[in-house]
């Protein structure tokens, strides 16, 4: 394989190893080059998937990071000035006399 191989070339190069070994015509010194190939290849694989593994997982926490950021900035505020109103309205509640059978409309 050339330095220029990608994921795909590498998958379909163990295709023709897979195949080449059932067909039970390599000879044991090819079989084994084979194998030592294809041992190489699955590496390479293994590590171009490790590869974007990881760049998902990357892409997953920016797309969360930045779903947070606009709620963060929009929530900080408001949980900050919610406990607020709630001690101004209980004062006011507190002051206020009871209802009586006069205020009634009917």
């Amino acid at each position: 394989m050339s330095e220029d191989k990608t994921y795909e070339s590498a998958v379909e190069r163990l295709d023709q190893i897979i195949s080449r070994l059932d067909s039970n015509e390599a000879q044991l010194r090819e079989t084994l080059d084979l194998c030592a190939e294809a041992k190489t290849l699955i590496e390479f694989c293994a590590a171009e998937l490790a590869a974007v593994d990881e760049g998902l997982k990357e892409l997953k926490l920016d797309e969360l990071a930045g779903s947070l950021a606009p709620s963060q900035t929009g929530t900080a505020p408001s949980v900050a000035t919610e406990p607020s109103p709630p001690p101004a309205a209980a004062p006011e509640t507190e002051s206020a006399p009871p209802p009586t059978d006069d205020d009634v409309p009917f």
